[in-house]
């Protein structure tokens, strides 16, 4: 179950950077099937077509997905950035603790806030 889980967590993120790169067709049964957690059957009933269909689009759809990921590789570049952050709000955050310095105070206060943004 979980690794279904994380599968369809890693599916939505490749979906949210590469999504626009797919056919119209590829992008409507992505988000029916992981966004709207539609079945197979559901899908293909609502576009006329076999669940095979569905599935054999779904397929290549996260094949291409996956390409794109190893080839350009911005999901890992934004995940090593958001961690990065993480990293420096959390020193920040050791160190405010400590210090009640104006500066240290409001650049913890706006890497939060970066952070908040990135993880939306």
């Amino acid at each position: 179950m979980k690794k279904l889980l994380e599968k369809v967590a890693w599916i939505n993120l490749l979906n949210d950077f590469y999504g626009q790169l797919l056919t119209r067709r590829q992008q409507d049964f992505m988000e029916l099937y992981y966004g709207q957690n539609l079945s197979l059957g559901e899908i293909a009933g609502e576009f006329k077509v076999t669940r095979q269909a569905v599935h054999d689009t779904l397929k290549r759809a996260e094949q291409l997905l996956n390409e794109y990921e190893s080839k350009l590789g911005l999901v890992e570049k934004f995940n090593n950035e958001r961690n990065k952050l993480a990293a420096a709000a959390l020193l920040l955050d050791e160190h405010s603790a400590t210090c009640r310095d104006g500066k240290v105070l409001r650049a913890r206060q706006i890497l939060t806030e970066i952070l908040d943004m990135v993880n939306k």
